[in-house]
């Protein structure tokens, strides 16, 4: 399967311009998506705070990349992609302060562990260059859904 690009994700997630964080999906399948990502680098970056990129924001990050994956497992390319927001964090894991400083691209894999037409669980990791950058688990509740 092709990788998928920045402007196929605008079509999966409701996030516009600079805050589609995610440059492209280098693999899915209907359990797990590992992305990429350089936005981190970009002093424009909206997530920054006087001048920095906090590793907490990689949290956003994560949550994307399963906003894509709920999108591309409901049928990929659709113009009306499911509304979700984040329900949760566990576990959650940083190693390191800043995401601005880290030199290499960022990849992030996410993995399903349950969900249904209410919601999903997911486990996630940040690597750069590698390095386990942060890692944990969130949930994402569907616009709608009776919680």
């Amino acid at each position: 399967m092709p990788a998928l690009t920045k402007e196929d994700l605008s079509r999966l997630l409701p996030h516009g311009g600079a805050m589609c964080l995610l440059d492209r999906v280098e693999s899915w399948d209907d359990e797990s998506i590992r992305c990429g990502a350089r936005s981190h680098h970009d002093p424009a970056n909206p997530l920054r705070h006087e001048g920095r990129l906090p590793v907490v924001a990689g949290l956003e990050y994560a949550a994307q990349a399963v906003g894509v994956h709920v999108g591309l497992r409901g049928g990929g390319g659709s113009n009306d992609p499911a509304i979700g927001v984040v329900g949760g964090v566990w576990d959650v894991v940083c190693r390191g302060d800043r995401l601005d400083v880290c030199s290499d691209e960022c990849i992030i894999e996410a993995v399903r562990l349950l969900g249904d037409d209410r919601g999903v669980l997911y486990r996630f990791v940040l690597l750069v260059g590698g390095t386990e950058i942060m890692s944990g688990r969130l949930s994402i509740f569907f616009q709608g859904s009776p919680v």
